[in-house]
């Protein structure tokens, strides 16, 4: 039997109103094989672990544009511990300085991704930490 599409969530957390690049990494990822569930725009971190949740996911992939980040993703990742969620890998894209990348992966953020990324690396990527989880 085939292993199972790895699927991703993919989420706007924040009050950030671009979505132009989380739908074209959405449409990457379909076209990699991966089963994408898009949240839409205004997600809280409660929303997302809840939809991650329902839907089973591997990955949570998170675009934040905003420089919310320090904010966000902390207490995401707080849910995904309390909710023993700690299996689900999460990649960060967006607007994240280099100065704030070593605290993303203290938090548990597995890769980081900043604007120029190519959708092959992404895609590669998330192919990797899947292996490797």
């Amino acid at each position: 039997m085939p292993d199972r599409r790895i699927r991703v969530l993919v989420a706007k957390p924040g009050l950030d109103g671009h979505d132009r690049g989380a739908k074209v990494i959405a449409r990457a990822l379909r076209d990699a094989g991966m089963e994408v569930i898009y949240t839409g725009l205004r997600q809280t971190p409660e929303m997302i672990v809840s939809a991650a949740l329902q839907e089973d996911v591997d990955v949570i992939g998170l675009s934040i544009l905003s420089g919310a980040h320090n904010a966000l993703v902390p207490r995401l990742m707080q849910l995904l511990r309390d909710k023993e969620m700690s299996d689900v890998i999460v990649i960060l894209g967006g607007i994240v300085p280099d100065a704030d990348i070593p605290q993303m992966k203290e938090q548990g953020v597995a890769a980081v991704f900043q604007p120029g990324a190519s959708l092959e690396d992404i895609v590669s990527t998330i192919h990797r930490l899947k292996d490797k989880n």
